[in-house]
């Protein structure tokens, strides 16, 4: 095991919990302490090779080879001025490069959603999105994306809160397909029951309607939830909202949503930002429903969040509640993104570095 001492060191939360086994491996080391490692990490939040049980020869090169540096939440913002548990809770979190993301951790039920960045910007310049307006800078590696969450359990942890993250969304800044390869390897460590142990349901991956991210899907499924960004199904209105939809039309983007296979208990949601007087008419409730009644899907519909420089207004109750009775007359479940974090720019669509 001789080491050069200008060897770059390897992020532990780049590594799926099989890389951990096969790098063991090849340096003549027990794969058993991959499980151990996982274990301690991802269930304990303990960063250290200097683990009980762990051989000496595995803790030598561990220390000599593996760093478990993690992205620094440099600011955190909460969604109002008291103290409290339950309570959304936006940080922003820097890598070594000096670039910053913003994750977001929203109560829920007792429990905690944690929304994950992907991308430092996006390219897909939505319209809707406060992240377009910052433009697409660099995609996060597989450690940058894992390092959000334990940065964000470590954060509570210190504070004293014992709930857990049990639902992980990719809803935050970047559009995640654009990304594929670094969120599929972060999702095998979220599934990892050595590493986080969450079920596949608990996972759901936001896509514009990128069209190779979703091909690449296809051919290789994973084994979470997808939202698709559908807002229209109006190609005009959906063009004005995500400027991607000239180049990948809505009708191809279904047509591929429609051969993903599906699971038990997983599903395709249906994201419906709704804007006063641009898509919240009755008659796009109709028409959405028509075009995706027969997908088996989920509506879940989003009132706009304004931003600085937005000309977009949210949209009445009554004209949210009037959208969910026609869809729902379709058979079509569909649900009201009630807003968390608005106060802090900490809802869908709010989020910039």
């Amino acid at each position: 095991m001789e080491v050069k001492a200008d060897q770059i060191k390897t992020n532990f939360f780049s590594l799926s919990f099989k890389d951990l086994q096969n790098l063991l491996k090849s340096q003549n080391l027990k794969e058993a302490g991959a499980s151990l490692l996982f274990n301690y990490v991802y269930k304990k939040l303990e960063f250290s090779p200097e683990i009980p049980n762990l051989s000496k020869e595995t803790k030598t090169f561990l220390i000599e080879n593996i760093t478990f540096s993690l992205p620094r939440i440099t600011q955190t913002q909460k969604n109002t001025a008291s103290i409290v548990k339950q309570d959304t809770t936006k940080f922003l979190m820097a890598f070594p490069d000096g670039r910053r993301v913003e994750s977001v951790l929203i109560p829920f039920q007792g429990k905690y959603t944690l929304c994950l960045s992907s991308q430092v910007g996006c390219a897909m310049n939505c319209s809707f999105c406060y992240t377009g307006t910052q433009g697409f800078d660099r995609h996060l590696s597989t450690e940058e994306i894992v390092g959000q969450v334990v940065s964000a359990l470590s954060w509570l942890k210190e504070i004293g809160i014992k709930e857990r993250v049990s639902n992980i969304v990719f809803m935050g800044q970047g559009e995640p397909l654009h990304n594929m390869s670094a969120v599929r390897k972060a999702c095998e460590v979220f599934l990892s029951q050595n590493g986080l142990s969450l079920g596949r349901e608990k996972i759901t991956i936001s896509t514009a309607g990128y069209l190779p991210g979703l091909k690449d899907w296809l051919s290789d499924p994973l084994p979470v939830n997808l939202a698709l960004s559908l807002h229209s199904p109006n190609d005009n209105i959906r063009s004005e909202l995500i400027p991607l939809n000239r180049k990948y039309p809505l009708r191809e983007i279904l047509s591929v949503i429609q051969k993903i296979p599906l699971e038990k208990k997983r599903f395709v949601t249906f994201e419906v930002l709704l804007i006063e007087g641009l898509n919240d008419s009755i008659s796009f409730a109709h028409e959405t429903a028509q075009l995706i009644k027969d997908l088996n899907p989920l509506i879940n519909l989003i009132p706009f969040n304004p931003f600085p420089g937005t000309t977009y207004t949210r949209p009445s109750d009554k004209a949210i509640e009037e959208y969910k009775k026609v869809t729902e007359s379709y058979g079509i479940a569909t649900m009201v993104r009630r807003t968390k974090g608005d106060a802090i720019l900490a809802a869908c669509g709010q989020l910039k570095s």
